[in-house]
């Protein structure tokens, strides 16, 4: 129950100052953007949240799944390319299109 409340308010704690940022993302170098906000995008990516935390290691759900193709690569990249997420391991998240058989291009991450 403890570990349920500590993941609870960490999650609420990142969308509060993601939200607060207010920043939009967008692909660099006269590429597609990405078009949505960071925080729009941090909030479709919630079902993956366990899948990201490290010393978890817990596969991606369905639902993980379909944001990430919904979200799709240039969005994704830009996320794993954004701000530090705290509880977040970005080796794991790079992971996850290839765990979820969404055959992106791979994401170069640049932190």
């Amino acid at each position: 129950m403890k570990f349920y409340k500590t993941n609870t308010l960490l999650t609420l704690l990142l969308l509060v100052f993601v939200f607060v940022m207010g920043c939009h993302v967008q692909e660099s170098n006269g590429q597609m953007s990405c078009g949505s906000s960071y925080f729009s995008m941090l909030v479709q990516l919630i079902p993956c949240r366990a899948s990201v935390i490290p010393l978890i290691h817990m596969p991606p759900t369905e639902a993980c799944c379909a944001a990430i193709k919904a979200l799709g690569q240039p969005c994704l990249c830009a996320l794993l390319n954004g701000p530090t997420i705290s509880g977040v391991d970005r080796n794991m998240a790079v992971q996850l299109p290839d765990k979820c058989m969404a055959y992106f291009e791979p994401c170069q991450i640049t932190k």
